[in-house]
């Protein structure tokens, strides 16, 4: 006979990729927190026991043994009479690898496949997995679950045959990555599914950080009415207990946690921490180094680096050269300080100079340029792998989406690093975060309260500093500008003419359409960051280093003269700033 209650334990958790006996042992203590709070079964995200996204390692027959073997593990002890288990892995059948889940309880195995793969943006799974076919619901206790996963509730058809063949309710695993907005979109598509259905739905996420991809967690449960009845935190991994009544009306969820999410601002520079702390310490660094110059953008991954893993792990050195201005040496100085971070001045002018006497037999006959400016960068960015190669802290390097859109940054230089929190967020966000920063920080956060990045650092003019009086406008549109043409060139992929019409200067919009392009050899050489945009440079946008391809800028109605007038001038070659 059916049971007309059920508790359900929500298991938002941290997995490794890779590490399978980790994840195992993850979820067997997640499993015993679920008994201890009396629940019938709990539940973990999709691909749990392998991490998630595998890649390629799923097509590793080895790994793949190793998942099954530890499903198998798991099965057998379910024959306790204590929880059961709602658990993801790949799942090898016959000649066909699936993105499975599995139902664990009495030390049987029920299998469920994912049936819709995702092949956009961050993902790849039809690269990986074959789909499966259309699912039924699974026997749980007397109560048919339906187990769409991730994906699958995107469209209606896999829900629509859930429901018509029977479900009592939907439960869903995911492996959904944040970016801006993303929380919206998961409750407009749950909503949906609810309606169409009728069926409550329960949205269970991973939390943590995978390469460039964070978690945010912030699952969720909706009731058939589409009424929120549970809403777990983001950024923070715990075992939730819900419990659940069946009516004349179908299963009510109604005893949970809500909590209060993140959003906007919040949200970002969240991710920006927690995708930080994952990658050193899921990659087992003792801690981290960069160089502090005094400007914003370094500041700001300074504070990241301490809310992620505390002052005591953060060593921050001043590399200052001929041209490093007074002020910069005292902001730099005052945001250590304020920071609580270990803090050191090293000069560059010997190497630096040592350097150019080397050259100088080769560029005699030639006059400097930028050359000379990026034996600045390069020298600093070698003292940093000196340092990280001799005491084991990763690099965590420091440029903004707007530089790295414009190869405003010197490859083998500052752009030396393992790591980059800011990759994804463009030059006046970063100012716009760090203001934040000031007057808040995320819960768990490591780093002092209050103002850790000095008003001077936000307030004067931003300089590379590399040679007399340089500032980055010298060279650059306003970020105002920059940051509204790139947006539109990036996450948009708008034509020249939309943007232009949009208000900005066609000769700068073209300038920095140009700039690109022909920087992309340059972010394929760079470190990997967190994804906070809809695109991001790596996983999301891939464009071809070798491309002749330019929008010649005509206009959307017919052709612009001054748009044809533009068309076929010269076009400067790649420069390295």
């Amino acid at each position: 006979m059916a049971q007309n209650t059920l508790k359900i334990a929500l298991a938002q958790l941290n997995p490794i990729v890779g590490d399978v006996a980790g994840n195992e042992q993850k979820a067997r203590d997640a499993r015993a927190e679920a008994a201890r709070l009396g629940a019938d079964i709990v539940m973990f995200a999709e691909q749990f026991l392998a991490g998630y996204p595998a890649e390629d390692l799923v097509l590793k027959p080895a790994f793949q043994d190793a998942c099954r073997e530890a499903l198998e593990r798991l099965a057998r002890e379910t024959t306790d009479g204590g929880p059961g288990m709602l658990i993801g892995l790949p799942w090898r059948e016959d000649d066909a690898l699936y993105n499975a889940y599995a139902l664990l309880d009495n030390g049987a195995i029920a299998l469920r496949y994912k049936v819709d793969l995702p092949n956009y943006g961050v993902f790849d799974e039809k690269r990986n997995f074959d789909p499966g076919p259309l699912p039924g619901p699974v026997n749980f206790r007397g109560i048919r679950l339906g187990l769409p996963i991730c994906e699958d509730i995107w469209s209606g058809d896999v829900v629509e045959c859930l429901a018509e063949t029977g479900a009592e309710m939907l439960l869903v695993p995911n492996g959904s990555p944040y970016w801006r907005g993303k929380t919206d979109e998961r409750f407009n598509i749950a909503s949906s599914r609810v309606t169409e259905s009728g069926l409550p739905l329960v949205y269970l996420n991973q939390v943590g950080g995978q390469d460039e991809l964070v978690f945010d967690g912030a699952s969720f449960v909706l009731n058939a009415d589409c009424s929120l009845a549970c809403q777990l935190p983001a950024y923070e991994e715990l075992v939730a207990l819900t419990t659940w009544e069946k009516g004349e009306d179908g299963w009510i969820c109604r005893d949970a946690p809500v909590a209060t999410v993140e959003e906007g601002e919040e949200a970002d520079y969240a991710a920006c921490v927690l995708g930080l702390r994952d990658y050193v310490e899921k990659n087992r660094f003792p801690g981290v180094v960069l160089g502090l110059s005094g400007g914003i953008d370094s500041a700001i991954c300074a504070a990241m680096a301490v809310d992620a893993l505390g002052p005591s792990r953060v060593h921050c050195v001043m590399l200052p050269y001929r041209y490093t201005s007074g002020e910069s040496l005292k902001d730099a100085e005052d945001c250590a300080k304020a920071l609580g971070v270990r803090y050191d001045i090293l000069p560059i002018a010997e190497p630096v100079e040592g350097f150019e006497a080397a050259l100088q037999p080769l560029f005699k006959d030639r006059g400097r340029d930028i050359t000379e400016e990026n034996l600045q960068s390069r020298a600093r960015g070698t003292i940093l792998m000196a340092i990280s190669n001799k005491f084991g802290s990763m690099v965590v390097t420091t440029g903004n989406k707007s530089e790295m859109s414009v190869g405003y940054a010197t490859i083998y230089g500052d752009m030396n690093g393992g790591y980059n929190p800011i990759k994804d967020l463009y030059k006046m966000e970063v100012y716009s975060l760090s203001a934040l920063r000031n007057r808040w920080k995320p819960t768990g956060a490591l780093g002092p309260d209050g103002i850790v990045i000095p008003e001077n650092i936000l307030t004067k003019a931003p300089t590379a500093e590399l040679r007399e009086g340089q500032k980055d406008q010298d060279s650059l549109p306003p970020y105002e500008d920059l940051d509204e043409i790139l947006r539109g060139l990036v996450e948009q992929e708008l034509r020249v003419s939309e943007i232009v019409a949009k208000g900005q200067d066609f000769e700068t919009v073209r300038k920095v359409e140009r700039l690109l392009h022909i920087a992309e050899y340059k972010r394929r050489q760079a470190a990997p960051g967190v994804k906070v945009t809809r695109k991001n440079f790596g996983r999301d946008r891939r464009y071809p280093i070798v491309n002749r391809f330019r929008d010649q800028g005509m206009a959307v109605q017919g052709k612009d003269e001054a748009l044809e007038r533009a068309i076929g001038k010269p076009r400067v070659g790649p420069t390295d700033v």
